[in-house]
């Protein structure tokens, strides 16, 4: 059984051909699907995925690459779904810091990323943090908002050795590998080495980041098989020992037990 922990599979890239998609997940013996939320506008597209398909689980968040000129707004919007109907979100994200494209509004990510940080701790839920030329910035919140109930995972994780080890250390955090330990020159490979496989959940970002060899194409759910696949090769287990143990971390993580059990 496998768990994608990250895809945005409400998008409108699986328009044509959601059904299917989800059938091929099905297929490689895929289970539960989560699914972060971006903002205001994919709120009601992500309900209707989830209405239709109940084994992918929503969050609720507000990502950093869309904290803009009406922030405030949107989070009130975020903050008022999430406290709503909490115990339909199996988290709160996809939350965190993106410095690449734009710092035009760095102050008012780190407002936004400690404010529902705390949102978390409140509820007792994990978070799932976006991170990109940011770790410094996301460290100095955590550093400071951290507690021992504070859990979460790192998406998409690609840093190195000693941020990886950071990350740990605050307790109650996984990393979420996808697609990118799949290519050629990535070096988040030569970091696993060095992290047990108890610190580890599988995800896939889809529609992004597809793994090799379907890079460059759309990700989908199903393809959450070549991560574990090259995890099997990283850590010298077997395919179906990489799928126990990271499903089962991620069944802990997001306590997807009692999840069931709330919205049975």
């Amino acid at each position: 059984m496998l768990i994608d922990t990250h895809a945005h599979l409400y998008e409108d890239e699986f328009l044509t051909d959601r059904t299917e998609m989800l059938a091929r997940f099905k297929e490689v013996e895929g289970a539960y699907v989560l699914l972060p939320n971006i903002d205001v506008t994919s709120i009601p597209k992500m309900y209707a995925l989830h209405k239709e398909y109940p084994n992918c689980f929503p969050m609720m968040g507000l990502h950093p690459s869309y904290v803009k000129e009406d922030w405030q707004v949107q989070l009130e919007a975020i903050r008022t779904e999430l406290f709503l109907e909490p115990e339909k979100f199996i988290a709160v994200g996809e939350i965190g810091i993106d410095l690449y494209w734009d710092k035009t509004f760095v102050e008012a990510q780190k407002t936004v990323f400690r404010e529902q940080v705390r949102w978390a701790k409140e509820l007792k839920k994990p978070i799932a943090i976006h991170v990109r030329e940011a770790f410094d910035e996301v460290f100095s919140i955590l550093d400071e908002e951290n507690t021992d109930d504070l859990t979460g995972v790192f998406h998409c994780f690609t840093g190195h050795e000693q941020q990886a080890k950071k990350v740990l250390s605050y307790g109650g955090f996984k990393l979420g590998i996808g697609g990118v330990v799949t290519y050629k020159n990535a070096k988040i490979a030569d970091v696993l080495e060095k992290v047990p496989l108890q610190h580890i959940v599988l995800e896939t970002d889809a529609p992004y980041l597809a793994p090799s060899p379907h890079r460059g194409k759309r990700n989908e759910s199903s393809f959450i098989t070549h991560v574990c696949e090259k995890l099997s090769d990283v850590y010298a287990l077997a395919y179906e020992e990489i799928a126990t143990i990271t499903t089962n971390n991620a069944s802990e993580l997001f306590r997807i037990e009692e999840y069931l059990k709330r919205n049975a």
